[in-house]
C-alpha cells in the first residue's frame, strides 16, 4: 500500500504553492494585516481565478468537485503563506453544510455563488463549542436573537452561517437589519474576528429546525481538519526558515547550524512534525472515505497538530535568537496563526475530552 500523494496531487500542491508564493509574499501579508480587516479583494480574486473557493463543490454547481483531501492540500499551502482570506467558512464549512442539508433550491442558489467567489461566508459556532453566560442565540420562527462571539471572517462576509444550539443551522445576510458587528482584537491580524449581535433578524433555515445536528458535526469536523492543515503548512515554513537561518548565521566564525545544540533543535522539530503529517493526512482521508471515523480523527488531528505546532513555533523562534522576535523576520505571523488556530473550534484539551466521549471512555 502506498501512502502518499498521487502525481495529480503533487502537481496540485506545487501549483498552489507557487501561486501563493507569488501572490501572497510576506510583504503582502504584512500590508493586509495592517489594515485591520484581514482581507484584500485583489488577493481574493486571485484565489477565485485559481478555483480555490469552490474546491469541494461538485461540477454541477460550478466547482471542480475535488475531494476533501485535495482541498486539504490547498489549505496546507495557504497555511504556508498565512493567507489572509476567508477560506474556512467559504471553501469548507458552508459547502459541507449545504451539501449535507441544504434544499435543492438552496444548493442551486448558493453553491454557484460560493464556487464563483461571489459569496463569502462567516462562521458562528459559539453555541456548539462553548457558550458564555452573556452570549447565546434563540430562534423563534424565522427570527434570530442573541449574541455570537468569535465569528470568523464576519467583517468581510456576505452571509453568516450560524449554529443555534447544537441542532439548528441558519443563514443570515451580513447586512440584514438588526445585525450589529463589533470587531474583536486577536493575536492573528490576518483574520477578522467579531462579536455579532442579532436583534430580531430574518434567518434562513438550512434543513429542519432541530434536525441539523449531524450536518453541524460534519461541518465542524471539516473545519477542524482544515485548521490542522493550516497549522501544518505554517509549521513547515517555520522549520524551513529556522534551518535556513542556522545555515547562514555566523557565530565564532562558523554557522550556528554546525553546533550540536542547534542541530538537535532543528532535528527535534522535524521529528515532531512528520508523524503529525501522517495523522492529519489520514483524518482528511476519512472525511470522504471513512466517515464513521471522521469525527474522532478530526479531534485527534487538530488537538495533536496544535500541540506540535506550538512546540515548532517556539523552537523555530529560539533558533533565530533575538532576531526571531523582530517584525523584520516576520516569524510572529506564523507563530500567531498557530496560536490562534490552537483555540479556534476547540482547544486541545476540549478535543481530547470529545475524543474520549466518542470512544466511550467517559460519559457525555
Amino acid at each position: 500500500m502506498e501512502f502518499g500523494l498521487s502525481e495529480e496531487q503533487r502537481m496540485l500542491q506545487d501549483s498552489v504553492r507557487r501561486f501563493l508564493e507569488e501572490q501572497a509574499p510576506l510583504d503582502t501579508v504584512r500590508r493586509i494585516a495592517e489594515t485591520g480587516v484581514g482581507f484584500d479583494e485583489t488577493l481574493w480574486q486571485s484565489f477565485v481565478q485559481l478555483g480555490v473557493p469552490g474546491a469541494i463543490i461538485p461540477e454541477q454547481y460550478g466547482g471542480p468537485g475535488l475531494s476533501f483531501f485535495d482541498a486539504f492540500i490547498i489549505l496546507e499551502a495557504a497555511g504556508r503563506c498565512i493567507a489572509p482570506a476567508p477560506l474556512l467558512g467559504t471553501m469548507i464549512m458552508a459547502p459541507i453544510a449545504l451539501l449535507e442539508l441544504g434544499s435543492d433550491e438552496q444548493k442551486d442558489r448558493l453553491l454557484p455563488r460560493l464556487a464563483a467567489g461571489d459569496c463569502k461566508v462567516a462562521v458562528a459556532l459559539t453555541e456548539v463549542i462553548n457558550r458564555r453566560e452573556d452570549a447565546g442565540l434563540t430562534l423563534t420562527g424565522d427570527k434570530l436573537n442573541g449574541k455570537a462571539l468569535f465569528v470568523l471572517d464576519a467583517g468581510v462576509a456576505d452571509v453568516i452561517l450560524v449554529a443555534v444550539g447544537k441542532d439548528t443551522l441558519v443563514l443570515v445576510e451580513r447586512n440584514a437589519g438588526g445585525v450589529t458587528l463589533r470587531t474583536l482584537p486577536t493575536i492573528d491580524k490576518t483574520r477578522c474576528i467579531a462579536e455579532v449581535v442579532f436583534d430580531n433578524v430574518n434567518a434562513e433555515l438550512i434543513g429542519p429546525a432541530g434536525g441539523a445536528g449531524a450536518a453541524i458535526t460534519r461541518m465542524l469536523d471539516g473545519g477542524r481538519i482544515a485548521l490542522a492543515a493550516d497549522m501544518l503548512g505554517a509549521a513547515e515554513v517555520m522549520i524551513e526558515k529556522a534551518v535556513a537561518y542556522a545555515g547562514e548565521r555566523q557565530q565564532f566564525n562558523r554557522p550556528i547550524g554546525s553546533f550540536q545544540a542547534v542541530k538537535h533543535m532543528c532535528a527535534d522539530m522535524v521529528a515532531e512534525l512528520e508523524p503529525a503529517r501522517s495523522l492529519i493526512w489520514y483524518a482528511a482521508h476519512t472525511h470522504d472515505f471513512v466517515p464513521e471515523e471522521a469525527r474522532l480523527m478530526a479531534c485527534h488531528a487538530k488537538a495533536h497538530m496544535a500541540e506540535v505546532g506550538t512546540v515548532v513555533a517556539k523552537t523555530a523562534i529560539e533558533v533565530h535568537g533575538g532576531m526571531g522576535f523582530t517584525d523584520l523576520m516576520g516569524l510572529h505571523y506564523w507563530f500567531k496563526r498557530i496560536g490562534f488556530n490552537r483555540q479556534l473550534l476547540g482547544a486541545p484539551e476540549q478535543l481530547r475530552h470529545e475524543a474520549a466521549i466518542i470512544q466511550g471512555w467517559i460519559a457525555a
